[in-house]
């Protein structure tokens, strides 16, 4: 994806082919660009990171995970995330493992990304809702996983969908089929908007259409993360977006998502600008990891 590498304040909108330079004029989204990146380059900058990125890149991704499994209905300490290794197929368990296996699979992605979105999509699916397998690999269906023919693509007319946390008007299979296929071509057309806008968009499109028939809440912050990765704002994947969206809280989460899905222009900046404070709250609990690593170096 070609978003500005560190999110640069937009520029006016030069054509109107690249929609997302005109999300990034919104009033506000300049500010929230400026300020998520002055917030990145600062953790970018603390003396850990020179010795140490690994291990800070290590611990965001598991509070991501962890922030990401919250909003999706399984909100443990990360503490408890951190010394479990049952994560079973329903409940609480499997979600926080879903969210543990797609900010590992994530990273592995970028290059894929960048030529197939919809592949990356049904891949993170996959990897949520089965754990990867494939259904011969899985031996069948066990319990509380969804019917093998759901797994990892989306969902087809009739087939319901497990999303309890949004509760908006559920498009249906056509206009989810229409809208992913753009936002594709978008993508894939690349842009000059800042990397945060780009960010912003795959997320909330992906949470307005709840594309496949489990996990699109955390299918959707696993493809935020990626495009915050790969457009070169945060490549180290130190800025977890997930822990903000957890400390916003999800009362905050799901009306900021209502402003976008409304198409407004001051729904769609407030939702940037929500997807922008969680990024800078991501990048203050890494500041605190670099922190506690350099106490405890000292």
């Amino acid at each position: 994806m070609a978003g500005n590498s560190r999110g640069t304040s937009p520029a006016p909108p030069k054509a109107s082919d690249d929609p997302l330079v005109t999300l990034a004029s919104l009033p506000g989204v300049a500010d929230s660009v400026d300020s998520v990146r002055k917030g990145v380059d600062r953790v970018y900058g603390h003396r850990v990171m020179r010795r140490r990125s690994n291990e800070v890149t290590s611990e965001a991704a598991l509070r991501g995970a962890r922030g990401s499994a919250a909003l999706s209905g399984a909100d443990w300490a990360l503490e408890e995330v951190r010394r479990r290794t049952d994560f079973g197929v329903e409940g609480e368990p499997r979600t926080v493992g879903a969210a543990l296996r797609l900010t590992a699979e994530a990273g592995q992605l970028l290059s894929v990304w960048r030529q197939s979105p919809l592949r990356v999509l049904a891949r993170l699916h996959l990897v949520a809702a089965s754990g990867g397998r494939s259904s011969e690999e899985a031996g069948g269906r066990q319990p509380g996983e969804p019917a093998d023919e759901t797994v990892g693509r989306p969902r087809l007319a009739g087939e319901p969908v497990d999303e309890p946390l949004i509760e908006l008007a559920l498009p249906d299979a056509d206009e989810v089929a229409g809208r992913l296929d753009g936002l594709s071509r978008l993508l894939l057309a690349g842009t000059e908007a800042p990397a945060l806008v780009t960010a912003a968009v795959v997320h909330g499109e992906l949470l307005a259409l709840r594309p496949f028939a489990t996990c699109n809440g955390l299918v959707a912050r696993a493809a935020e993360r990626i495009v915050l990765v790969g457009s070169g704002l945060d490549p180290k994947s130190i800025c977890p977006a997930e822990v903000g969206h957890a400390e916003l809280g999800r009362a905050a989460y799901v009306a900021a998502l209502e402003g976008y899905v409304s198409g407004t222009p001051e729904g769609v900046a407030a939702w940037i600008a929500h997807c922008g404070r969680a990024v800078e709250l991501g990048v203050r609990e890494s500041t605190a990891v670099c922190e506690a690593l350099q106490r405890g170096a000292a």
